[in-house]
């Protein structure tokens, strides 16, 4: 790993995460998704703010950019983590993203 990736998950090869389409990293204790939308990548904690639950385990709206989580329906916008219905009032959490020689990374960069 180059000195520049150091704190750096990978997630996977570019090739491989579509757009519409999701995946899980680890970052230590902290569970990562990284969406495709659009050709875009963003990443947020997989974790729906409402109720300690994993988002990936919902639907991503590849063409809303949401993401919907299974226990409750709570939605967040996958590009910024807002959270747009109730019973989630709080936004998931963010993170970086970034391509490397066709590998995609991510990081949990709180303190």
């Amino acid at each position: 790993m180059t000195e520049q990736m150091a704190g750096w998950v990978q997630v996977c090869p570019l090739s491989q995460l579509l757009p519409g389409e999701m995946n899980v990293a680890w970052d230590g204790d902290t569970a990562i998704a990284v969406f495709n939308f659009d050709g875009a990548l963003y990443a947020l904690e997989d974790r729906c703010s409402h109720e300690d639950f994993e988002l990936s385990a919902g639907h991503f709206d590849g063409e809303n950019a949401t993401i919907e989580c299974v226990l409750h329906g709570a939605r967040f916008d996958v590009r910024d983590g807002s959270a747009l219905c109730a019973p989630a009032y709080e936004p998931a959490v963010r993170f970086p993203v970034k391509v490397e020689d066709g590998i995609v990374y991510t990081r949990d960069d709180r303190d």
